[in-house]
């Protein structure tokens, strides 16, 4: 059975912003997968934050990620839980190779295709002027 592939959505999506995200956000304008590294213990920081979590310093310094990883867990929504959402949609936790994981979407791929540990690779889907949404898609 050959199933559509997941899409990125098109209408509004809501999305946490902040002043302390404000690099992160201009990266997926630029096309690059930003997150923090703490200068002190070295952790990869994400979301962004005023401290370290592991070691609680304010010594953090953004980084530019390759963008790369592998699913750590996923979800298909068929009913979803906001007229603006189209289904089907996978939300998903991606573990980065840098260390840290993020929750977002992912596309390209049938639904009964997704597993843990399948090889992902960030794509970005802009949504208006303002706003650009990194998506992930299976590693080809």
């Amino acid at each position: 059975m050959t199933t559509e592939r997941l899409r990125p959505q098109t209408g509004p999506v809501p999305h946490a912003s902040s002043q302390i995200s404000v690099p992160f956000w201009q990266g997926c304008r630029d096309a690059e997968l930003r997150y923090q590294r703490c200068e002190s213990c070295g952790l990869a920081n994400f979301p962004p934050t005023e401290h370290c979590r592991q070691c609680l310093s304010p010594e953090l310094d953004w980084a530019t990620g390759e963008g790369v990883g592998e699913i750590y867990s996923w979800t298909v929504v068929y009913r979803p839980v906001s007229p603006e959402f189209e289904p089907p949609y996978a939300p998903a936790i991606v573990t980065l190779d840098e260390g840290y994981q993020m929750l977002t979407n992912v596309v390209g791929v049938a639904p009964e295709d997704l597993a843990i540990g399948m090889r992902v690779r960030v794509q970005f889907h802009v949504i208006d002027t303002d706003l650009t949404l990194p998506y992930f898609t299976e590693l080809s």
